[in-house]
């Protein structure tokens, strides 16, 4: 057995910093990592799953192509590069590079691929692409660009109140420590917890205030809360005077608002709402943060505007233990587009071509993307490339992903496995795991020290596969963006240092202006034999420092990254710290600089917000009565997890079953029994699992667990579904107005019993 070896958890955005044993290609033990500068020795049970992701039973070993009967024949790399590349080559020529789409970039630990896809895009003229943020963040960075101009999170750990609006951080985190953080404001009398959720989840059961709300009307909620500030006298006027603007209209609308009938909409007594709104407003500090409970739902967008007016209204910016704005060392969002292409002319790439839905953070919505194909539009997509996502599993009405996938003219998957996205390809490009190449996650929130670990390979790659690096750089190179001529100089002077290194790369660029688009895949051929044994997936992350800090020269000084060359001092840092580093460090109120709203002030009003508050329907959400109950696809809990897990024998002996959670009022009204079968009927499609009666769920309200549903190759070869694919049951018109967002916790359905 080896030697404990530093690494992340790969389940959840935080990536806690785990060190692992491991003996035989598996990992045998894991425990925490004190050494990790943002997760400091926390870890919850989540973290021992990682095994499984490693020893997924369909992982590939070889690049497959589509045949014409639906099956996949295994071809060599040479060849597969070649075709694909030609491919994709042809679409591009013939009908521009706008017309090839890109999803994925990186699943919750491994975000190297967006770095390296870059190049292929740029060499390809692509402009439109999408991943995960859009089924979930779009709506929030869209009214965060409105109002503070910049990304904001929330400091949970020295905030006196906590409000979280479909949260359920026990369970899903989103800031570090989660649970430690819960527990000591539970157990503090001066501070106190709100939760926002349909559900008494393990949060809401430790919450000083649950409103626990009907499904779909968190809009009402917020509205009522943010009413009751101003009717009340509760605003901080004071701190607003200084920090907002054009506050005025906002105040008219929210003194209109009629607190009582939205109390009764969402069904929370109108004293509660009215006792949390005091809370918020005399406390000294109150972090906030909303999640997928909310951005899935009825009104999202709406949503994410009433949260931020609340912090707005109780002066909860810009201090320690309020909302602040972070540093990214990357951003998450789509870097720069593709070179312009013949089609071009005056396109509005700000809009998705076909249906016309905002690009937000680079991104279109997932959930038109089907549209943007299964269309004779003539700038409909006609190509796919996905990379570290599995689209017809994850995105709503999975059916018809298939099928637009199988109309495009050609379809390319880079995965370590053989998902369900991967079957409906054409070409399918084998990725070394996580654990076999370095790796890194750009989900860098903290408030005061920020942090980013590349980790180090664990294991060789997987014969017959290539890590991204690789394979973006070969795509390159036969498209003919670059050659050896172009590396050679930047081998050259890597191999002398990286200050030469930094000195080359400057001239080429400046000599050629049209290789920095592609700069990614020319630092990996430079660098990938010059840097440590197994981390030339790294190369990328030299670019990525270099860039941070001209953007943010004071921050990355402070954390110890200074002089004339600090790009390297700091790259330097983060390959010599295999348990993470600080790339910059900041104070709360440093947030006020960051913001690029006039007058670094937060712009209290959108006007298509307010006018979406004032006309919110009286009788509440859209119902079917033919569906009377509301499901929420997608539930984390402690025995589910990320579908990155593709191996079920971690868990219950090899099955893993979908149970679908209802109040036990509900169910014996249906006569079902705890453990009985039964049937979730929606517009869509229907699914069979079983009862779980659950005194937290709320009547009327049934949910399904994350992360099954997956079409899994069993031992003996053939393919099996382990628990209910959440999106074969929703439908991609079920969405938000504003940015497309899905509505995966508002699915109406039914429930028959089975036998």
């Amino acid at each position: 057995m080896s030697d404990w070896k530093p690494t992340a958890c790969l389940i959840c955005s935080l990536n806690c910093g785990i060190e692992v044993q491991t003996e035989g290609g598996h990992i045998t033990r894991v425990r925490a990592d004190k050494n990790h500068p943002v997760s400091q020795g926390y870890l919850c049970e989540k973290a021992q799953r990682m095994d499984a992701y490693q020893q997924g039973r369909d992982r590939l070993s070889s690049p497959m192509r589509r045949r014409a009967d639906g099956s996949y024949e295994a071809i060599d790399w040479d060849t597969a590069i070649s075709e694909i590349a030609g491919k994709l080559a042809a679409v591009r020529d013939q009908h521009g590079g706008e017309s090839i789409f890109y999803y994925g970039g990186g699943a919750q630990g491994n975000h190297l691929p967006g770095v390296y896809s870059q190049s292929t895009l740029a060499a390809l003229g692509v402009r439109y692409r999408s991943n995960a943020l859009a089924q979930e963040k779009t709506g929030e960075a869209w009214v965060q660009a409105r109002m503070f101009g910049c990304g904001i999170h929330h400091d949970f750990e020295h905030a006196e109140v906590g409000l979280l609006i479909g949260k359920n951080p026990w369970q899903s985190h989103g800031f570090p420590r989660a649970r430690l953080v819960l527990r000591e404001i539970a157990a503090d009398p001066n501070r106190a917890l709100i939760v926002i959720d349909p559900r008494k989840s393990e949060t809401a059961a430790m919450a000083d205030f649950h409103l626990a709300i009907r499904p779909g009307t968190d809009a009402w909620c917020l509205g009522a809360l943010a009413a009751i500030l101003v009717q009340d006298g509760l605003a901080n006027r004071d701190w607003m005077a200084d920090h907002v603007a054009n506050a005025e209209p906002v105040l008219e609308a929210l003194a209109r608002i009629p607190v009582s009938q939205f109390a009764e909409v969402c069904g929370v007594d109108e004293a509660l709402l009215r006792a949390a709104a005091r809370r918020m407003a005399g406390a000294e500090t109150m972090a906030s943060m909303e999640d997928l409970g909310m951005q899935m739902g009825v009104h999202s967008t709406l949503g994410s505007y009433l949260h931020r007016l609340i912090i707005g209204l109780t002066g909860a910016f810009g201090r320690k233990g309020t909302s602040y704005a972070f540093i990214p060392f990357r951003p998450l969002g789509a870097g720069g587009g593709g070179a312009s292409s013949k089609t071009s002319g005056e396109r509005n790439f700000r809009r998705s071509p076909v249906t016309g839905f905002p690009v937000v953070m680079g991104l279109i919505p997932c959930n038109a993307i089907t549209e943007e194909i299964l269309t004779d539009h003539p700038h409909r997509f006609r190509a796919m490339i996905v990379e570290s996502a599995n689209p017809v599993h994850s995105l709503a009405d999975s059916a018809r992903m298939r099928e637009a996938l199988r109309a495009l003219d050609v379809s390319v998957v880079i995965d370590v496995a053989m998902t369900e996205t991967a079957r409906a390809a054409d070409y399918v490009l084998p990725a070394s795991s996580q654990f076999e190449k370095a790796e890194a996650s750009f989900f860098n929130f903290e408030p005061e020290a920020n942090a980013f670990q590349l980790r180090h390979p664990l294991f060789p790659p997987r014969e017959g596969t290539l890590e991204e690096g690789e394979i973006h750089a070969r795509l390159c190179e036969a498209l003919g963006v670059f050659g050896e001529a172009e590396v050679a100089p930047l081998r050259a002077a890597a191999e002398k240092g990286l200050d030469h290194l930094a000195m080359a790369f400057m001239q080429t660029i400046g000599a050629n202006p049209a290789l920095m688009p592609v700069a990614s895949v020319l630092l990996y051929r430079a660098l990938r034999k010059v840097l440590p044994e197994g981390m030339s997936n790294a190369a990328g992350v030299w670019g990525v420092a270099q860039l941070f800090v001209q953007a943010f020269p004071e921050e990355a000084a402070r954390a110890g990254h200074t002089g004339p060359l600090a790009g390297n001092r700091l790259f330097e840092a983060i390959l010599g710290s295999p348990s993470g580093t600080v790339f910059a460090r900041q104070d709360a109120e440093d947030s006020w600089k960051r913001l690029r709203s006039p007058g670094q002030q937060i712009n209290l009003h959108i006007p298509e917000m307010i006018d979406a508050l004032l006309a919110l329907d009286p009788a509440g959400p859209p119902r079917d009565a033919e569906y009377p109950f509301i499901l929420s696809a997608g539930e984390r809990r402690t025995e589910t997890s990320n579908t990155s897990i593709r191996n079920p024998d971690w868990l219950r002996k090899g099955e893993l079953e979908s149970t679908l959670r209802i109040h036990p009022e509900d169910a014996a009204a249906l006569g079902l029994a705890d453990g009985a079968p039964v049937e979730v009927v929606s517009r869509r499609a229907r699914a069979r699992t079983v009862v779980e009666c659950h005194e937290g769920s709320r009547r009327g309200h049934v949910s399904l667990p994350n992360g099954l549903g997956l079409d899994v190759v069993g031992e003996d070869g053939t393919v099996k579904r382990h628990g209910v694919a959440l999106n074969e049951l929703t439908d991609y018109r079920w969405r938000d107005s504003v940015v497309g967002t899905p509505w995966h916790k508002y699915v109406p359905v039914r429930l028959e019993p089975v036998g």
